[in-house]
């Protein structure tokens, strides 16, 4: 049987039941459901590490940045010292571990204290509402996309002995998936925002304000049209952290290796 070319996701867990469905697939508005698949999930995934970290403390933390302006804010989250706090929140004593789990813990941090500072959520909102017939009856995280030589499929059956550090992980690869094809269907030059920050390289602590300034000299306009303005500065806004050693997502790798060795 063919499988139509469409764009899904469906999340059905306790009182958390969002879903839906595109299959008129012009770039525009798969863009557009891929950038609502994203702020989803993002919202979502800090609800998956409880059993892992203290989030709530982790947030409590990006309460002290809250009076420093964006270079501020960006000099401190590269400091050692902030590396050392995030570990007292994990809830891990091996050191191989527990390094994975602050890495995680990181980009909830980084998330925490830019999303006051920065738009870090897509403009089309989130999936509030579940608009499609779910494709499982039972508890589950589904994400399936195809569309010419694209295929992707990232699912997951809940049940209680599910970790639920593995439903984060699944909430992160589903991002890393939808945020890797969102700039080519809302078309934006990726290409040229690299090479815009091709000179930051290793930066160290007395080179943030110039890489900060660097940043803040971003010209959306000169990389996308509109209305994917914003999708182009989120872009730019994670290739300006990469380059700092610095994650703006949650990295499913992490959390990946953390259960397979845990």
């Amino acid at each position: 049987m063919k499988v139509e070319d469409h764009i899904a996701f469906t999340a059905i867990h306790g009182d958390w039941k969002v879903g839906e469905k595109l299959t008129e697939m012009e770039d525009e508005k798969i863009a557009g459901i891929l950038a609502r698949i994203s702020n989803t999930v993002n919202e979502r995934i800090p609800v998956y590490l409880r059993d892992v970290m203290d989030v709530e403390g982790v947030m409590g933390l990006a309460k002290e940045f809250e009076a420093m302006d964006f270079q501020e804010a960006v000099g401190a989250l590269k400091s050692p010292g902030v590396a050392r706090k995030l570990g007292a929140f994990v809830f891990e004593e091996d050191k191989k571990l527990k390094k994975l789990l602050v890495d995680v813990a990181k980009a909830v941090l980084v998330r925490g204290v830019l999303g006051r500072k920065v738009e870090i959520l897509y403009p089309e909102g989130s999936i509030r509402e579940l608009k499609v017939e779910p494709p499982f009856k039972e508890p589950h995280i589904n994400f399936t996309a195809k569309h010419g030589s694209w295929i992707a499929v990232r699912r997951l059956i809940l049940d209680e002995k599910t970790p639920m550090a593995d439903v984060a992980r699944l909430l992160a690869a589903i991002n890393e998936s939808v945020t890797a094809k969102l700039p080519h269907y809302a078309g934006i030059d990726v290409e040229g925002i690299e090479e815009f920050f091709g000179d930051l390289k290793k930066v160290k602590k007395s080179e943030i304000p110039k890489a900060v300034e660097r940043y803040m000299q971003f010209e959306p306009s000169d990389y996308a049209d509109e209305p994917f303005l914003p999708h182009a500065r989120i872009h730019a806004l994670r290739v300006f952290l990469e380059k700092l050693g610095l994650p703006l997502y949650v990295p499913s790798k992490a959390l990946e290796k953390y259960l397979e060795k845990k």
